[in-house]
């Protein structure tokens, strides 16, 4: 099972960098709750990288470190490409069938 978040972790990772918006649908379940956003499904993880890339086109997570127990995964990201900022984010997911259910969030991002 911690393979499996672990992998599911990486993906959304990768697909975030590479602007791959369409892989949410295949890296979130279809019930998938964000805390920090408040939404639902893998269509509010494509319209919310979808905003954050026209915002920041250069955006790109880098994973710092990544705690995987069970299928729970935590993770501290440095982003990279925000203008004037270093940004930081702690984010804790819950996998289910190897797919993204459940997200938490903090991140020290700025919006202006």
């Amino acid at each position: 099972m911690a393979d499996d978040a672990r992998a599911a972790a990486e993906r959304m990772y990768a697909a975030f960098n590479a602007h791959d918006h369409d892989a949410a649908k295949d890296i979130f379940t279809t019930d998938f709750y964000s805390h920090p956003l408040d939404t639902t499904g893998p269509d509010s993880v494509t319209a919310s990288w979808q905003r954050f890339h026209e915002t920041f086109p250069e955006a790109r997570v880098v994973v710092e470190d990544m705690i995987v127990e069970g299928d729970t995964v935590a993770v501290r990201t440095s982003v990279r490409g925000v203008p004037g900022q270093a940004p930081t984010m702690l984010e804790m997911f819950r996998v289910r069938d190897g797919r993204i259910a459940e997200l938490w969030g903090l991140s020290s991002l700025r919006r202006t």
